[in-house]
């Protein structure tokens, strides 16, 4: 419970300095602090940590679904997040959205298994020792789809 109320408060001191640097809120760690405040607050309000433990499932649920979404109305989310970073054909831009999304919806079972499965401890180092890293992993090995769908002028979708 203390360290559901922490993970909280820390939460929303990241999202007030981002604002403040940024003045905007990205997408991304304003979603995550949406569902750690409802779920960190369920989990605080009924004293079951049974809500936080299934956050990161809802996350990567809700990430999975946005670029699902967007790749059948043919719109890769990725594409509009990272554009200005990265210019990718329309075919690499739609593979990586769909390998991201796959990520995704492998983290959410994952989760769901290790937290149903084992013990509370070993969940939480998952949590903090495990995510991080097999999301790098992950990361690492899109580097050759990048490479292979990369183009040098952003005009040439």
């Amino acid at each position: 419970m203390v360290a559901t109320a922490a993970l909280m408060m820390a939460t929303a001191v990241s999202v007030a300095i981002l604002y403040v640097r940024e003045r905007r809120l990205p997408l991304t760690p304003l979603l995550s602090a949406v569902v750690i405040g409802i779920f960190g607050g369920l989990t605080l309000a009924l004293k079951d940590d049974t809500f936080i433990k299934m956050k990161p499932t809802i996350v990567n649920l809700l990430f999975a679904s946005i670029l699902l979404v967007g790749l059948s109305i043919n719109k890769p989310p990725l594409k509009y997040l990272m554009q200005s970073a990265l210019h990718l054909s329309e075919r690499g831009w739609r593979i990586l959205s769909l390998r991201w999304a796959c990520f995704f919806i492998f983290l959410a079972g994952l989760n769901e298994y290790i937290w149903r499965s084992y013990p509370e401890d070993f969940w939480v180092n998952f949590k903090v020792f495990g995510m991080l890293p097999l999301t790098l992993l992950f990361l690492l090995t899109q580097i050759p789809l990048i490479q292979r769908y990369i183009i040098d002028n952003a005009s040439e979708n």
